[in-house]
Order: structure tokens, then C-alpha cells, then sequence
């Protein structure tokens, strides 16, 4: 009788183990992104990449910056991709300046008391830059910031296209200037949208555009990037951010993302980036291309 029982248990706890563990892949997963291509190409390729080994995945690619960053800490969203250097200085207030491997370090730490974990970084640096027409900045002798500054305050007058967060962030417009002691006259400071600031450089009505570093549309338009000559902006290293609550139950997510973020660099972010904002090919197809030649699908 007492065998009986016992075996009755140990199968009875053997079927819900068995339950417990095909749950880890069939749990649905919240994958985010932001308002731009290469957030949306990085979620895609996320949610691909997880489908295919077993994940149900819930993708919410559109979402402003701050929104994605609480939803993440709210649990609404369980993974996207983060730049290291917007966690440093928007989300965690730090205003010293860090190198790339102390500012991941920091970061790390810190998000880890919210319980966020910080996977293995690319090496995709997807920096914010200024960008001027390749024709212009040879004409006005512009190779880094301290030129533009210096012709700003000779009393050249160059509009500005930036985006509205920039504008307003603390690693953003006001700082910038400070740093490198100019300052755009009012009149000349022209917010829009991100994807707007390079169509509006390239079509002339602008002399000067934020952009962001990996945007395959630099090239593509014949844009140069001003070297950043002061080290103003911090490194913005591309990396997969998880709930940690997420990866203690499912760690397969975490070697799947790290081996994702294993394949991307600058160069190979902004010819994706290219393909769908001047090839005009779809995201899905795109990346579903990548992970494929990656070997990862």
C-alpha cells in the first residue's frame, strides 16, 4: 500500500515537472522596441529568433524610449535591446563620464536592483552625431564639432534638425553646446521627427542634422559624421536587456540573445538599417534573411 502511494507521487510529481518545464518555452514573451528601424529590425529578429525555439512572443515594436524603459520595469515588457549609454545618463542619472566597459559595468549594477539583467553588449555603437552634407563640410572646412563651433561663433548661421528628445535630454542639445561653447540661435534649431532630420539634410533644408550613428542612410546620402573631438557622447553600445525574473526562468533566452548580439557591429547594423531605409525592403524579410546567414534560424 505504502509503494503504491508512493509510486502514485513520485509520477504524480514527475507529469508536473514535465509541465513545468515545456511551460519555460510556451510562457509568452513581451518583446519591445522603439520608434526607429534599427530598434524595429533588433525586435524582429528577437521575436524570430525566439519563436523559433519554442517561445510564444507577444512584439510591441513602437514605443518612445521612457515608455519602453518603465514598461520593462513595470513587467509589461520582458526584453528589448538598450543602448548602454542611455540607461547610464537618462535612466540612472549618471553624469560622470565612463569609459564603454565602465559604463556597461555601472549600468549592470545598477539595473540589476531593478530587476533588469544586462546580456552580453555587440559592438554596434549606435552613438548620437551630427551630420552635415559631405559637400558643405569639405566647402566650410567642418571635420569634428570644434569646427562647427568655431564657424557658429564666427557668425555662420546653420539650421539644425533634431529631434525632439534630443532637444530636451541631458545628454542632449543644451550640454552639447556647452561643451563645445556655441550656441544655434533659436530660429535656427528645427525639431521634427528622427526619421525626418535626415530627408530634410539631404534635400537642403538643413545644413546640419542629428543622426545616429549606425543609420545607413549616412552613407547613402553622402553625409559625413563630425568627429565628436571633446568625447561628449558616451558609448551607446546596442545590447539585449531582460527582466531578470524572465531569464531565471527561462535562461535559453539569455544564450539566444547573447549569440544574436555576437553578430552585430556597426558595419552590419547600418547595412541592415540601409536595406529598409533605402532599399525599401520589409523588416521581416530582412531580418529573418540575417538570422539566417548568421546561422541562427
Amino acid at each position: 500500500m505504502i509503494y503504491r502511494i508512493l509510486a502514485s507521487l513520485i509520477f504524480s510529481f514527475s507529469l508536473v515537472a514535465g509541465v513545468v518545464g515545456n511551460a519555460t518555452a510556451d510562457t509568452k514573451i513581451v518583446v519591445g522596441g522603439k520608434k526607429f528601424t534599427e530598434q524595429q529590425l533588433v525586435a524582429e529578429m528577437t521575436t524570430q529568433l525566439l519563436r523559433a525555439n519554442g517561445y510564444k512572443v507577444d512584439k510591441r515594436a513602437d514605443l518612445g524610449s521612457s515608455v519602453l524603459r518603465a514598461a520593462q520595469e513595470n513587467g509589461q515588457v520582458d526584453v528589448y535591446w538598450e543602448y548602454t549609454g542611455t540607461s547610464l545618463i537618462t535612466y540612472n542619472k549618471v553624469t560622470e563620464k565612463l569609459s564603454a566597459e565602465e559604463t556597461y559595468k555601472k549600468i549592470s549594477e545598477l539595473d540589476a536592483q531593478k530587476g533588469i539583467t544586462w546580456l552580453n553588449p555587440s559592438k554596434a555603437n549606435n552613438t548620437y552625431a551630427l551630420a552635415m552634407r559631405k559637400v558643405d563640410a569639405e566647402k566650410d572646412g567642418v571635420v569634428s564639432i570644434s569646427d562647427l563651433a568655431k564657424n557658429i561663433d564666427a557668425g555662420k548661421p546653420y539650421k539644425f534638425a533634431s529631434n525632439a528628445e534630443f532637444f530636451s535630454r541631458p545628454d542632449g542639445l543644451r550640454p552639447l553646446q556647452e561643451e563645445y561653447g556655441f550656441e544655434f540661435e533659436r530660429k535656427n534649431i528645427v525639431r521634427m521627427d528622427g526619421g525626418l532630420t535626415y530627408q530634410a539634410l539631404r534635400d537642403g533644408q538643413v545644413d546640419l542634422a542629428l543622426v545616429l550613428s549606425t543609420d545607413g542612410r549616412i552613407p547613402a546620402f553622402g553625409f559625413v559624421v563630425l568627429k565628436d573631438d571633446k568625447g561628449f557622447f558616451p558609448g551607446y553600445a546596442l545590447t539585449p536587456v531582460v527582466r531578470t525574473e524572465v531569464l531565471e526562468a527561462n535562461p535559453k533566452i539569455g544564450e539566444l540573445l547573447n549569440a544574436l548580439s555576437s553578430k552585430l557591429d556597426d558595419g552590419t547594423i547600418a547595412g541592415l538599417n540601409s536595406r529598409v531605409d533605402v532599399g525599401r525592403e520589409a523588416i521581416e524579410g530582412v531580418a529573418k534573411a540575417f538570422l539566417q546567414q548568421s546561422g541562427l534560424l
